[in-house]
C-alpha cells in the first residue's frame, strides 16, 4: 500500500574511500553516525566505482546489471572503452523505477553519480567537456533540465573539471559538487538526491589511507560537507553516506600486459614510431582496472597457454575462470575470459609497450577515455621531467589563448602510487561503510545488493 502522506525525503552521499578509520578524521559525518546508526557496508568484484555504483542502485550483482568494471572490452566494436556516461548500459530495475512504482511522481536528482546520462531521472549534472573541432577540450558539464547549467555556472563557476582528476585534482571539484547539490535541493526539492564526492579518491591514492595528507583529505571533506549537512537536517532530510571501497596500501605495480606481450599472446601496431594495442590481433590481453584486470582471450585454445603465463607472474593473487566468476557474481559475457586479481600491496598497469620511447602520446596525457586501461599516475606531475612546470605552464596560456594545446606531464613510471582498491577488503575495518541519520536504520553488515532496498525502506517505499 502506498503511503498517501509522501516518501521521507533522502540525500545520498557517496563518499569515495571512505572508511571507519577514516571517520575518526571527520567529526560532523561522525557525530551523524554516533546520533543516528552505521554498519560496515559489502562491496562487489570489482570494488571499483561504476560497478559498486550500479550495485547500489540496482540491487544486482555485475552479473546483473553488466557493469563489470570502470571499463571493459567491446567486443562488438573492437575496443577498450572506459568511463562510459550512458546509463543504457546498466541493466535492470532501477532505485527510481522502483520508487515510481510505489510513488507514482517520486522525483531524484543525480549529481555526479555516474552513467547520468540517459537515466531516467528529473535532475542530473555530470561532467561533460567540451571537445571543440580543434581539438581543445574544455571543462563543462551535462545538466537536465538544460536551464540548470546556466544556473550553476553562474552561481559557482564553470565545472572544475581539471580539479575532478589529474595532478590538480583536490577539493575544489567535492566544493562545487557540494554547492551545486544545495543548489538542487533549495530549488527542486527533489525527493532522492544523490550526489558524489571524490576528494578523498586522490590523495589516498597519492599518497596511501595512513600518511597524514590523506588524513587531512578526510577533515577537510568533513568541513566542506557541513553546510550541506547542515541544510539536510533543517529540512529534514534523511541522511546515507556510504562509500564504494576501501583505499589500501600499495608498493608494486603489476605490468600485467607487458607480460602478455613478451609471451607473444599481446600485439601491437604502430604509427609515427608509437605503439598501440591491437586487441582484435591479439590472442590475449587486460583491461587493468585498479586491483582488478580483465584477461580477454581470443580463442579457447589460448585460454590454457593464457593462464600459464600469469600463473607464475608476481603480484597476481588468483586468476578467476569461469567458476571463480560465478562465485564472485561476475560471470557476464562483458567479463574477460579470465579475471586477474591483485595481490594486497599490488595493482595492475595498463603499459603494454617495452621501451618508453616507443609509448603512445596519450600516454604522458591526462586521457582517460584513449588509454586501453586505468591509469592512476594521472593524478602527478612528471618528477623525472625538469621542465614539467614549465611544459604545464606554456600549455595553460595557449589554452587561454584558445590555441591548441597538449599537457604532456604525466609520468611513465608507476611507483609513485600508494594507495590503490579492487579487490574484496580483508575486514570490515578495513573496508567501506554505511552511515545513516536515523537511528537502528542499520545494523549487523550491509551488502551492497541491499542498498536499494535499504534507501526504498528510509523513504517509506518498501
Amino acid at each position: 500500500m502506498t503511503d498517501t502522506s509522501g516518501p521521507a525525503p533522502l540525500l545520498v552521499l557517496d563518499v569515495v574511500g571512505l572508511t571507519p578509520r577514516l571517520l575518526d578524521h571527520m567529526p560532523r559525518l561522525k557525530r551523524l553516525a554516533d546520533t543516528g546508526s552505521q554498519a560496515p557496508l559489502g562491496t562487489v568484484l570489482p570494488a571499483v566505482t561504476c560497478a559498486a555504483q550500479s550495485t547500489f542502485l540496482t540491487g544486482a550483482p555485475p552479473a546483473g546489471h553488466g557493469i563489470v568494471g570502470n571499463g571493459w572490452y567491446f567486443r562488438e566494436l573492437g575496443d577498450v572503452l572506459l568511463w562510459r556516461q550512458h546509463n543504457g548500459l546498466v541493466a535492470g530495475d532501477k532505485l527510481w523505477d522502483a520508487a515510481r512504482r510505489a510513488h507514482p511522481g517520486y522525483t531524484v536528482a543525480n549529481i555526479c553519480w555516474w552513467y547520468a546520462m540517459g537515466a531516467d531521472t528529473d535532475v542530473t549534472v555530470t561532467p561533460r567537456p567540451v571537445y571543440y573541432a580543434d581539438g581543445r577540450k574544455e571543462p563543462d558539464c551535462y545538466t537536465r533540465p538544460p536551464e540548470l547549467h546556466d544556473e550553476l555556472t553562474d552561481a559557482f563557476g564553470t565545472f572544475p573539471l581539471f580539479h575532478f582528476w589529474g595532478p590538480g585534482a583536490d577539493i575544489v571539484s567535492s566544493r562545487w559538487i557540494i554547492d551545486a547539490t544545495r543548489h538542487i535541493l533549495r530549488t527542486r526539492t527533489p525527493d532522492l538526491a544523490l550526489c558524489y564526492l571524490p576528494h578523498l579518491d586522490y590523495d589516498l591514492q597519492r599518497f596511501g589511507p595512513d600518511d597524514p595528507r590523506s588524513r587531512r583529505a578526510a577533515t577537510e571533506l568533513d568541513e566542506a560537507l557541513a553546510p550541506l549537512l547542515d541544510d539536510a537536517r533543517r529540512s529534514g532530510r534523511t541522511v546515507v553516506a556510504l562509500s564504494e571501497y576501501a583505499i589500501t596500501p600499495v608498493s608494486r605495480a603489476v605490468d600485467i600486459n607487458r607480460e602478455l606481450r613478451r609471451a607473444g599472446l599481446l600485439e601491437v601496431h604502430t604509427q609515427d614510431g608509437m605503439e598501440y594495442l591491437d586487441p582484435m590481433a591479439s590472442r590475449a590481453f587486460a583491461v587493468a582496472d585498479h586491483q582488478i584486470a580483465h584477461v580477454y582471450v581470443r580463442r579457447p585454445e589460448d585460454l590454457e597457454a593464457t593462464r600459464k603465463v600469469l600463473a607464475t607472474l608476481p603480484g597476481i593473487a588468483e586468476l578467476l575462470d569461469d567458476e571463480g566468476k560465478k562465485r564472485h557474481g561476475l560471470d557476464h559475457p562483458r567479463s574477460g575470459e579470465l579475471v586477474a586479481v591483485a595481490d594486497p600491496d599490488a595493482w595492475f598497469t595498463y603499459y603494454y609497450w617495452l621501451d618508453d620511447d616507443r609509448a603512445p602520446d596519450f600516454a604522458k596525457l591526462v586521457e582517460i577515455h584513449r588509454k586501453p586501461g586505468y591509469d592512476p599516475v594521472e593524478l602527478f606531475m612528471d618528477p623525472e621531467d625538469p621542465y614539467v612546470r614549465v611544459k604545464a605552464a606554456t600549455a595553460l596560456a595557449r589554452k587561454k589563448l584558445g590555441m591548441r594545446y597538449r599537457m604532456a606531464v604525466v609520468p611513465l613510471d608507476p611507483s609513485p602510487i600508494r594507495g590503490s582498491h579492487g579487490r574484496l577488503p580483508a575486514s570490515d575495518e578495513e573496508g567501506p561503510l554505511i552511515i545513516c541519520s536515523v537511528p537502528r536504520a542499520v545494523g549487523g553488515r550491509v551488502a551492497a545488493t541491499e542498498v536499494k532496498s535499504l534507501l526504498l525502506r528510509l523513504a517509506g517505499l518498501h
